[in-house]
């Protein structure tokens, strides 16, 4: 059942002795006065429908407790520490100093419950209610977007600890896979002892790990499993495939030089993938989206992804229940053509940096240099040669390239230049054309940066590198990490409440 708060104070109230001792412009003072305005009972009532049992930690100490959580970066084990042992903690939650708080698996506990509920992300939700009624936002029509990649909670698997690890996962998991013979012994702990630095022995452990995989794959080919045992054998045989190849002999495999599409890195958290943050830096885990309103410095919406989901496929979830006529910034990694048609159609405005042109030829000729008739389906070169458009949208031109002036600064191939053109290609060259004009820059310069900022608060405090598994619990962390983060801005900018959310001066 759900757990109220004494309203009478206790005899060694924390607030009564020390209240003075907190900072007025902490989020720790505005907990410790406004909680229970900010975090009622009837919000969080669906999560104990039963009026019986024992009473769980009252709505606005437990929601306190998981916004300074957030806020400082700490565990749960750490953040109980802080409940038993600091003052600020205690004001801030309403305890007595003498009170020795709750077991840390009561956050688990809470969160398990919050994210099986209709609304998992109700604490940043609370917040974003004092944001609307303050109106701190209300005519502000600009939107700041950017992402960062969080490390995951889990160590990066190579090929062989994912499938050693898989296919003990699956015999543990489908009992009768005991009777199954397998070359390997999956109840060795750590990696196998070859040498490995002789490809012939790395080869002969890859062909051994796929082969039993291969035969478990076929000994349940016939039974009928648990969902639970549907995904864990559904694991084993992607993991025994994205990363291996046949061998020179027959029924021998090895691992293959490339990377597979939508790579599974580690089987503890299958949904962490690779990002590259550049040809050379790469790193796994998670990846946070952030819309920020730029002049208060408010993120107005956050999403979390897998490392490897481009961000635009995530600007629709940012911008969504927005009104029309937002100016959006973002860099050229929001550029895409697909990612400009939408936000035009859904009447935003964009200050988006283009994403840099390809050269076939270092220094040379972009696409730009060419003439594109869609109306006419054709396409000239600089050299002043006309091709058709293809239905392919793709234009050849093949030995007018002989002999011409403009090939050795616009295609490398022996078969002539070949252009190809995006049906988002009339997006794109409107704009590079903003762009080179200098329609928003200014306020790019101006207003952008705020984004950034919000990214290092985002990731102070070694919140660079998550606590959980799966991108739906880390997902609930970050809204509740923004929300702390909100509501100290708030606080700041001289949030109060008199019967309804105020900004002091507003």
């Amino acid at each position: 059942m759900q757990g109220k708060s004494n309203t009478e104070r206790q005899m060694l109230d924390a607030a009564a002795f020390c209240r003075q001792l907190v900072p007025d412009d902490s989020v720790q003072a505005f907990l410790a006065d406004h909680r229970r305005e900010l975090f009622t009972d009837e919000d969080f009532s669906d999560l104990f429908p039963s009026g019986k049992g024992r009473p769980s930690i009252p709505v606005e100490v437990i929601c306190s407790v998981m916004v300074l959580q957030a806020l400082e970066g700490l565990s749960d084990r750490d953040a109980i520490r802080q409940l038993r042992t600091r003052i600020d903690w205690k004001v801030a939650c309403g305890l007595a100093l003498d009170d020795e708080g709750f077991d840390p698996s009561v956050l688990t506990y809470w969160r398990a419950r919050l994210r099986r509920s209709e609304r998992p992300e109700r604490v940043f939700e609370a917040v974003r209610k004092v944001v609307e009624e303050t109106g701190v936002i209300a005519r502000r029509h600009r939107r700041a977007l950017d992402s960062t990649v969080l490390d995951d909670a889990v160590a990066t698997q190579d090929t062989v600890t994912q499938l050693i690890s898989q296919v003990r996962r699956v015999i543990a998991a489908v009992p009768s896979l005991s009777s199954v013979r397998l070359s390997h012994d999956y109840a060795a702990v750590g990696k196998p002892l070859i040498d490995w630095n002789d490809p012939e022995e790395r080869e002969t452990i890859v062909s051994v790990l796929v082969a039993d995989a291969i035969a478990i794959l076929e000994a349940v080919s016939d039974l009928e499993l648990t969902p639970e045992q549907v995904d864990a054998v559904g694991l084993l045989a992607l993991v025994s495939s994205q990363d291996v190849e046949p061998g020179d002999d027959e029924g021998s495999w090895r691992i293959a030089w490339k990377v597979a599409k939508d790579r599974v890195i580690s089987t503890v958290d299958p949904e962490s993938r690779h990002a590259h943050k550049s040809v050379s830096v790469r790193r796994d885990g998670f990846k946070a989206h952030l819309c920020v309103e730029p002049e208060t410095g408010i993120v107005t919406a956050a999403a979390l992804t897998p490392a490897n989901t481009p961000d635009g496929q995530v600007v629709g979830q940012l911008l969504a229940g927005e009104e029309a006529g937002l100016l959006v910034l973002a860099d050229s990694a929001y550029g895409s053509g697909p990612t400009r048609a939408a936000l035009r159609a859904a009447g935003h405005r964009q200050a988006i940096k283009p994403a840099p042109r390809a050269r076939a030829v270092p220094g040379g000729l972009t696409i730009d240099d060419f003439v594109i008739d869609e109306e006419g389906r054709t396409v000239t070169c600089p050299a002043g040669h006309t091709v058709p458009l293809t239905l392919s949208r793709t234009a050849r031109f093949g030995p007018r390239c002989t002999g011409c002036s403009f090939r050795e600064r616009c295609t490398r191939s022996p078969s002539g230049k070949q252009v190809e053109i995006t049906p988002d290609h009339a997006e794109l060259v409107e704009a590079r054309r903003e762009w080179r004009e200098k329609t928003f820059l200014a306020e790019y310069r101006t207003y952008r940066p705020m984004v950034e900022r919000g990214m290092a608060w985002l990731v102070a405090n070694n919140n660079r590198r998550l606590r959980y598994r799966g991108v739906e619990r880390n997902d609930v962390w970050l809204k509740t990490r923004v929300a702390a983060l909100n509501l100290r801005r708030l606080v700041r900018l001289g949030l109060a409440f008199d019967g309804a959310w105020r900004l002091s001066g507003a």
